[in-house]
């Protein structure tokens, strides 16, 4: 990378004017609450850990308040915005504010769980997901960009507790056991509603995860047994895994087989425990 860069960032008046120019108005069919603080987006930039080669993935970019923080800290940045007028206005909004990291930037104007190859490859999420959608877009983010090594993301703190549980925990569950397929989360602090326009009206937190090495077995079947199992997750897994294995009897030799208790809850199992169930069904 060449000399070091700076982008002017978005207050409150900015991020008025620059909707107003463009005629957006936030909607919440599209999740839409846009950060106008420039200490929030400097700190999600500090947390993400962030190295000079790293090239982020932006879902939802918006105004470009977070992108603008971004630039500066990464090698590349690929904003993936669904809504036209605002991937129209980025990159102008970068040129105005941020004029010589301008080509570090790409906008793909596309719904993020359709995203399939990004080049160059990222490393790294850096996001304010959409809300309505946070977990499924995270979840194929990480099934399709096999190159993202890390990421933090903000979402509702209700979904950041239970995106960042373990087995065990009352919020532990699908998405939980999910995400520990690809990758190791934790909890990265809480974001007050103030920072947004228009202010939100949930909490909203920061998750900051790492890819890890995925259990042995099909992704697909280990995440069939997963939904099954949550399904009817007051139940055993010997009654809850019965129409997935064919019947009671069936569950409990492939969880024997798998060196599960039958009579254990699908909320005690960490995503291993699941592969192994997925790889004892013949």
């Amino acid at each position: 990378m060449g000399p070091v860069t700076t982008s002017r960032l978005l207050g409150p008046a900015e991020v008025r004017a620059l909707a107003e120019r463009f005629g957006i108005r936030p909607t919440k069919r599209l999740g839409q609450n846009f950060v106008h603080d420039p200490n929030t987006v400097r700190r999600i930039v500090k947390a993400a850990g962030l190295t000079p080669e790293d090239v982020v993935v932006e879902v939802g970019p918006g105004l470009g308040s977070l992108t603008l923080a971004l630039l500066p800290a990464a090698a590349h940045v690929h904003a993936v915005e669904i809504d036209p007028a605002l991937a129209a206005a980025l990159p102008g909004t970068v040129a105005e504010f941020a004029p010589d990291l301008v080509d570090r930037l790409t906008v793909t104007e596309a719904d993020a769980m359709t995203v399939r190859e990004l080049d160059p490859r990222p490393t790294a999420v850096v996001a304010n997901l959409p809300y309505n959608v946070g977990v499924p877009v995270l979840l194929t983010l990480l099934g399709a960009l096999p190159s993202l090594e890390k990421g933090l993301v903000m979402v509702q703190q209700e979904v950041v507790d239970r995106l960042a549980a373990g087995p065990g925990s009352k919020v532990y569950g699908v998405p939980s056991a999910k995400l520990a397929w690809f990758a190791t989360a934790r909890k990265a602090g809480p974001v007050p509603r103030a920072v947004f326009w228009p202010v939100p009206n949930v909490d909203s937190g920061l998750l900051a995860f790492t890819r890890r090495e995925p259990p042995a077995g099909d992704r697909a079947a280990v995440f069939a047994v997963v939904d099954t199992a949550f399904a009817q997750r007051r139940k055993a897994l010997r009654p809850a895994l019965a129409g997935w294995a064919g019947s009671a009897a069936a569950a409990e030799e492939i969880l024997r087989a798998a060196d599960v208790d039958p009579m254990a809850r699908a909320e005690t199992l960490g995503i291993d425990e699941f592969a192994r169930i997925a790889a004892a069904r013949r």
